[in-house]
């Protein structure tokens, strides 16, 4: 989102505000506890996927996301999936909304939706953080490192996720996954894409623990507190499953392996200057937070964390061609699918 800030205010959204209907303000009353009416939406600006809007009523402030409209990919958007975990998860010591009610009567909002609270706080959009200081940068991704690990180290049985999803061959179905994803919204043909389909399948490493996979662990993920370097909320659970934490924790390293031209990197940047953590101590600090020594076969999630983003991309890509993207720069967005695949297939290559 260019706002030319580092940080947001949660209020800030698209302009344009409507009124809460009055069938959608009866469910409101019968299913959130104490909400009170009239209430009135406005969308977020930010997001690929799920369509989120601030609802504000009398009874203070809500958040509502809902299921994109028409016609959708098989598993994906899966709100229900979201507010499962976000139950779950309010038991455990990770940061995350309270979730008010859930949704599945399209005659109301046309999709799926759920209610969670409003969390005051700040979201950072580039992980440069471009108005923070050298210590600043340090601390804020230290509290990264720590929520992230903190979710690696909880038990999905013991709160109730044991049935969330399979928990074995897991990197072998998602690369199964992804690739169909990626052939259901392809465009052009691009090279690395194939090189990577044909070796991931053939290169599969051990099997680890199944932990609770967020499967978007980035800095604009999370709701910062308004003033101190502590995360006080872990969003868009949107493809959530049980599955390797080493997968999921690869995809939230990726910045430090492409440029500011994707998605504002730190490959190309002078990380030492800035007081942010070079990878490999990244790496190490979750591995002391998470009681392991080291990483093995790490290229290999590097790659696969890059085919699969770029299998999201290239659905974006896709949503945007069909005139049902959630917003305005999806065509942009999707358009990094394949340079994100080449460095990925480049990783592969040196494994």
């Amino acid at each position: 989102m260019a706002t030319g800030k580092e940080s947001i205010d949660q209020g800030e959204g698209q302009p344009g505000t409507e009124g809460v209907s009055a069938p959608l303000e009866a469910w409101l009353e019968r299913h959130v506890e104490g909400y009170r009416g009239p209430g009135t939406l406005r969308k977020f600006g930010f997001g690929q996927s799920n369509p989120t809007y601030r609802l504000t009523a009398s009874s203070g402030d809500y958040v509502l996301r809902r299921k994109p409209l028409g016609p959708l990919l098989p598993k994906a958007h899966a709100i229900e999936r979201e507010y499962q975990v976000l139950r779950a998860l309010g038991k455990s010591e990770v940061p995350v909304p309270c979730v008010k009610a859930f949704c599945d009567d399209p005659s109301l909002l046309g999709a799926a939706f759920y209610i969670m609270e409003f969390v005051q706080g700040r979201i950072f959009y580039d992980q440069r953080l471009p108005d923070s200081s050298p210590t600043e940068r340090a601390q804020i991704f230290d509290a990264m490192n720590a929520t992230v690990a903190a979710l690696h180290n909880v038990d999905p049985f013991a709160i109730g996720l044991g049935n969330y999803g399979r928990s074995d061959c897991f990197l072998e179905r998602q690369v199964a996954l992804w690739t169909r994803q990626y052939r259901a919204s392809e465009g052009a043909r691009c090279a690395a894409m194939e090189q990577l389909i044909a070796w991931l399948p053939a290169n599969l490493p051990p099997e680890q623990s199944p932990r609770i996979f967020h499967g978007d662990l980035r800095l604009d993920n999370m709701i910062f507190h308004p003033t101190e370097p502590r995360v006080v909320a872990l969003l868009d659970w949107e493809l959530s499953t049980i599955g390797d934490p080493l997968a999921d924790f690869a995809y939230h390293t990726l910045v430090w392996r492409v440029g500011a031209d994707l998605f504002r990197g730190l490959a190309d940047l002078d990380r030492h200057a800035l007081g942010i953590p070079e990878e490999q101590d990244y790496v190490r600090r979750y591995c002391e937070r998470t009681g392991r020594n080291g990483i093995s076969n790490w290229n290999f999630y590097l790659a696969y964390a890059l085919f699969r983003v770029a299998a999201i991309l290239q659905g974006v890509w896709r949503r945007s061609q069909d005139g049902q993207a959630s917003s305005t720069d999806a065509a942009e967005t999707g358009a990094k699918a394949h340079p994100l695949a080449e460095i990925g297939w480049s990783i592969a290559r040196g494994a």
